[in-house]
């Protein structure tokens, strides 16, 4: 056998096994950050299996899905934009299921704030900003200005809120200092050390805050289906419940 040939040969005999490993591609919410940093390093050391996690914002992550990015797998922050991709066929069938909950607080920048009552907030405020995620687009902006609303307070306070893209950039907002307070996920506040909870919102003045997952159909492979199941798995429970959240059962 020629030199190079027996060379390819050995190469290929003694390539790495992880060469065939399947790769996952995961749309996820935004306030998953910290979260899916410690599923991808469970699921890929289980499994031998790639993980490669997308992090924006609900909305943004549903239209690149509809415009055909390819997605294996979608975990939205609330279950009106996996509804569209649904209703739109774009959900491999039977794959859908409700994965977290989780609580929305009024947060204020540096850990010496004190706690408040969220009816105190247009004072405290005064002419400041107050950080929230897109309010009609993005999950978290939409339950912060449905509270708002129910709490009396959004025709006070909208002139007044410094709209984000997603909930991690309103989060980034008030740990700066750019805004004194903003509206986030408890899970983002654990996620940050220079802001802190000073109010939560009751879970009667917005909808239900919960994270559905799903496959992407006419896309995956048998590495989804593993995903999949690795989101039930007692590793993925204690990563999730590590970051606050509530896992569904």
């Amino acid at each position: 056998m020629p030199f190079a040939r027996l060379t390819t040969a050995l190469l290929l005999t003694c390539a790495p096994l992880s060469v065939h490993a399947d790769e996952v591609i995961v749309f996820a919410a935004a306030s998953m950050t910290n979260a899916m940093a410690e599923i991808e390093q469970g699921f890929e050391a289980d499994t031998g299996h790639d993980l490669i996690v997308s992090l924006a914002g609900s909305s943004a992550l549903a239209r690149q899905i509809q415009q055909g990015a390819p997605a294996d797998v979608f975990i939205s922050a609330n279950s009106d934009w996996m509804d569209v991709l649904e209703n739109g066929g774009l959900l491999t069938e039977g794959s859908r299921f409700d994965l977290l909950t989780n609580t929305l607080v009024l947060i204020a920048h540096g850990q010496d704030a004190t706690p408040m009552q969220i009816s105190e907030l247009p004072k405290a405020l005064g002419k400041d900003r107050l950080a929230m995620a897109l309010v009609d687009a993005v999950p978290a902006g939409i339950y912060g200005k449905s509270a708002l609303e129910a709490l009396g307070l959004w025709d006070q306070l909208s002139p007044l809120v410094a709209q984000a893209d997603n909930v991690r950039a309103a989060l980034a907002l008030v740990a700066l200092g750019e805004t004194p307070f903003g509206i986030v996920y408890a899970t983002d506040a654990v996620a940050e050390d220079d802001v802190r909870v000073v109010a939560t919102f009751p879970v009667d003045t917005h909808p239900p805050i919960i994270y559905p997952a799903a496959a992407i159909a006419e896309h995956g492979n048998a590495a989804t289906q593993a995903f999949l199941d690795y989101l039930h798995s007692d590793p993925a429970r204690v990563a999730f419940e590590r970051q606050g959240f509530v896992v569904m059962p």
